[in-house]
């Protein structure tokens, strides 16, 4: 393959990876097979936002004739596995719209091999503004001043990027009033922060495949994968990455007792062609944790959950401190004894004490603050 001009690398990766994921994918939905039909206390509907395809919960309930509070929910899956549909975020999504008496709209964005960055993003963005248009919150009966956009992973990702675009959109009159991040994957500059030092091996979302998925959004050759492990894209001498750097020095951002004795790595040398090739490394649209303070002043209030046995531990700290430091109210889960992607294991056959204890947390936060 090193004699194929670049896109036909690529192509060969899509081919390599499209199997590997579809494969996934179809394990992911026999293991799954759950009843999609509405249930007696919430009205489900598959629709179209703006050319993106949603699920509706809606609570039948307490017919009270109130307006209801609502909630735009985007799931995991490394940007490339996972349905909206599936069971475990159709049984997620349905308790939180019983829990809450709340509107719930579960995003199904386009997957990874059929897009990259930044389709995944734009799918996100659209089917939310269409969302906080005043004439469809008043069809579902939604108060717009009580509305939260929320996801897991590569969803809390997306989310993380949707409400930063939507904080800065002048023409927008509704915005949401919060945001909530599970175990959310915000960076691709920095691959040796503790966390990812400590939970490398970690089963579920091991430090290589984090990196395969970030080189699969990106739409990045995967020959690029050895040079991210060990941070050459962000080298001292990569002019591109300086002004970043200081946004996710996880030196002055993480408590002692994550950082532990674990040295930064900062290459003195590397490859600024991997930038050049890839700029979206570099783009808040896939990495909302670089943007800069004046971004992070205009976010809602925040709840962000994090795990110990999880890479991504880091990434949601630092978001934490960044945002508190520009004068955001942020509350800070953190679950000793969890581990990436536990939200998801919460009914039989795989049902954890850790995705009952996240999941009742992150409801109660959004009870009280929504």
């Amino acid at each position: 393959s090193s004699f194929l001009p670049p896109h036909q690398c690529h192509l060969i990766d899509y081919l390599k990876l499209s199997h590997h994921l579809i494969a996934l994918n179809f394990l992911i939905s026999t293991f799954d097979k759950v009843d999609f039909s509405s249930h007696k206390d919430i009205k489900i509907t598959d629709t179209v936002f703006d050319g993106v395809e949603v699920r509706v919960y809606q609570p039948l309930a307490k017919q009270d004739g109130g307006l209801k509070r609502s909630i735009v929910y985007i799931h995991g899956g490394g940007w490339a596995l996972a349905r909206a549909k599936m069971g475990a975020y159709n049984h997620l999504c349905r308790i939180m719209a019983e829990s809450l008496n709340a509107v719930v709209v579960s995003v199904e964005y386009r997957l990874v091999p059929e897009v990259c960055f930044p389709e995944q993003w734009y799918d996100a963005l659209r089917a939310t503004k269409h969302f906080l248009q005043p004439d469809v919150l008043a069809e579902y009966s939604v108060d717009p001043s009580r509305i939260a956009i929320s996801g897991d992973s590569a969803g809390g990702n997306l989310a993380a990027a949707v409400c930063q675009q939507l904080s800065k959109d002048e023409h927008l009159t509704i915005r949401p009033k919060l945001q909530a991040l599970i175990y959310p994957v915000l960076q691709a500059f920095d691959f040796s922060t503790p966390s990812y030092q400590q939970n490398m091996n970690i089963p579920i979302l091991r430090r290589t495949v984090m990196i395969d998925y970030w080189t699969y959004y990106l739409n990045a050759n995967s020959d690029l994968a050895a040079s991210l492990l060990i941070n050459n894209h962000t080298a001292l001498d990569v002019g591109q990455a300086a002004s970043f750097r200081e946004r996710l020095n996880w030196t002055a951002l993480l408590p002692s007792s994550f950082k532990k004795s674990y040295k930064p790595l900062i290459q003195t040398t590397g490859k600024a062609e991997i930038v050049q090739e890839v700029p979206a490394l570099l783009d808040v649209r896939a990495a909302p944790l670089l943007a800069e303070d004046e971004a992070l002043q205009l976010q809602p209030k925040t709840y962000i959950l994090v795990c110990e046995n999880d890479v991504l531990r880091d990434d949601g700290t630092m978001y934490a401190k960044r945002l508190e430091r520009a004068g955001v109210e942020v509350t800070l889960d953190y679950f000793e004894d969890c581990f990436h992607g536990c939200m998801i294991f919460t009914s039989w056959p795989a049902d954890f004490s850790a995705g009952v204890q996240t999941r009742d947390s992150y409801i109660k936060w959004l009870d009280e603050n929504l």
